[in-house]
């Protein structure tokens, strides 16, 4: 049974950084696609950044140069980087993986305060 668990997130001020992980059970991450989505509230679920299962990775455009995704395969996770975060970034953080069928984290809270 795959499972995703997200941390990491919480409160910090504007041009403040965090790092999120995705930790993963029930299959091996460093070896996997992975993305990153986040969801505002009263807004969609929008897609952050991924990694794919050779190590490219793609960031949208409004964290492109801020935020960094990356394996750290000796906790079995993908971690993202979080630099430079403003108002916008707020959001609940979610951890998504393909086996099949889509395997989603239950997400964390990030507040970014001016």
């Amino acid at each position: 049974q795959v499972q995703l668990v997200e941390s990491g997130g919480g409160l910090v001020q504007a041009g403040g950084s965090l790092r999120l992980s995705c930790a993963a059970s029930g299959t091996d991450l460093s070896n996997r696609f992975l993305a990153w989505h986040r969801q505002a509230p009263g807004k969609q679920r929008e897609l952050v950044a991924y990694i794919t299962s050779s190590g490219v990775t793609h960031y949208v455009d409004s964290v492109e140069g801020r935020f960094t995704i990356s394996r750290d395969n000796t906790k079995n996770a993908v971690n993202l980087q979080m630099n430079s975060l403003k108002v916008e970034d707020t959001a609940v953080y979610f951890c998504i993986t393909n086996m099949g069928r889509d395997y989603w984290g239950q997400g964390t809270q990030v507040t970014v305060s001016s």
